[in-house]
């Protein structure tokens, strides 16, 4: 094994170039560098298709334009060190890093870096840096974003321990296939390139660290890459069925792992990915069997793409896609569990509690509708107290102040008028008609 050059360490202080996204500090937001996502998901359960997701979800855009979509990685190109003059000259020149801010959440070097020593700054930042060992076939030969690259790979942890060796990992540049560094890094290096990457543990683990292989949290890694190929990626109008199938679920579970690392933004990245491919139209015969399979892959996703904009708090999202499931599968369980939640969420308890009662009638043994169901109906009798109680103010008020203006007199009864008043008003009408006798006598 060739020994492995340990970068110095840097200002962990120095600032942070991801952006603030929805879902946060990108910069935990890690993958396991598998040969494929069908490899990365082997052995590995996943919650959110189980069947027993309720209690998991539970507490979970119109499009997705107001999350970052993570395909937008941009393309970077940079000026490589090939020789010793010419790490020399870039270091002489001292350019400063030139970043695209993007749509991911996150920047990327475009054409000028800056040079630390023969240390390539990815991103300005020292966390993330890049030494060739073997130069490649030039510029011309530089990745693009959406291509399908393949590399060797050595993941080596800080002490020289080398944790996994995959001598033919393949995933496609700028989708989140790969964790942060392996995706930005990759894309400066020129085609048969071997070089050394230090990474910083944001950009690799994070915190959680990994299982499969075995990184330890917040670990920093050294990763020995040679770029072996690069092509362009599939057309989708001319993947057969199959292939159009094993692509979606590749997504959808690459969407599943960011998912269960609470990377919500890269999970609805990844689903909608999976969702495009499940749409795509086919310039080729596709079976109503493998039609079929497709549609179940596209709902699965839309399920979980419900379950991620939950927990982003995306309502109206989420909303239209357990409408997008209910469409399709009008008795899906999950789908009417969690519009039910989402309509809850948004003050409609009525809504919320008939879409759920519709849920619990399908699955009358599910403890967690049972459960959402009585805490919403205590909700609902809560809010319609306070409703009664504002409404009586609000009539008790204006009924007070009408009755002062409104108020009729008492009728007065004549046997409450005193006998005295009924003998004088008698007197003075008698002496008013005697009178009037006289006077017209007189005339």
């Amino acid at each position: 094994m060739a020994t492995v050059e340990i970068p110095e360490k840097t200002d962990p202080g120095i600032q942070n170039v991801l952006s603030d996204g929805a879902s946060g500090d990108l910069g935990t937001k890690k993958s396991d560098p598998a040969a494929s996502i069908e490899n990365q998901s082997k052995g590995r359960v996943s919650l959110l298709d189980s069947g027993e997701d309720f209690e998991m979800l539970s507490d979970d855009d119109d499009d997705l334009s107001d999350l970052p979509p993570l395909e937008n990685a941009g393309t970077a190109k940079s000026e490589k060190e090939g020789d010793k003059s010419k790490a020399q000259k870039g270091k002489a020149a001292v350019e400063s890093t030139v970043g695209n801010k993007l749509d991911s959440g996150f920047e990327s070097p475009d054409e000028v870096k800056r040079f630390t020593g023969e240390w390539l700054e990815v991103l300005g930042n020292g966390l993330l840096k890049k030494k060739v060992l073997v130069a490649g076939e030039g510029e011309d030969s530089c990745p693009r974003k959406g291509q399908v690259v393949t590399i060797h790979l050595k993941t080596i942890l800080a002490d020289g321990t080398v944790v996994e060796e995959e001598p033919n990992l393949t995933f496609t540049l700028g989708v989140g296939d790969v964790f942060q560094a392996l995706d930005l890094s990759v894309q400066l290096m020129e085609t048969k390139e071997k070089s050394l990457i230090f990474s910083d543990a944001r950009y690799a683990y994070g915190s959680q660290g990994s299982k499969n292989p075995e990184i330890p949290p917040d670990s920093s890694l050294n990763l020995e890459v040679e770029l072996l190929d690069v092509q362009d990626g599939p057309d989708l109008e001319l993947l057969p069925g199959k292939g159009k199938i094993k692509l979606a679920n590749q997504k959808r579970e690459r969407g599943n792992y960011y998912y269960q690392r609470a990377d919500y933004v890269f999970a609805i990245s990844s689903y909608d990915l999976a969702i495009n491919v499940t749409d795509s139209s086919s310039k080729v015969d596709v079976t109503p069997e493998e039609e079929a399979e497709l549609l179940d892959v596209k709902v699965k996703c839309l399920n979980n793409l419900a379950a991620s904009q939950l927990k982003l708090e995306h309502y109206e999202a989420a909303l239209k896609s357990c409408n997008s499931v209910l469409e399709y599968q009008p008795e899906n369980v999950k789908a009417l569990f969690r519009k039910g939640k989402v309509l809850a969420l948004q003050g409609e308890y009525s809504e919320a509690i008939s879409i759920l009662k519709k849920a619990l009638k399908l699955e009358p043994s599910n403890k967690t509708i049972h459960a959402e169901l009585s805490r919403l109906a205590k909700k609902h009798t809560e809010q319609k107290n306070e409703e009664t109680a504002l409404y009586k103010k609000m009539l008790g008020t204006s009924s007070s102040s009408s009755n002062s203006v409104q108020k009729p007199k008492p009728k007065t009864s004549w046997k409450t008028i005193p006998w005295k008043w009924l003998f004088g008003a008698t007197a003075v009408a008698i002496g008013g008609v005697a009178l009037s006798v006289v006077i017209a006598a007189r005339t």
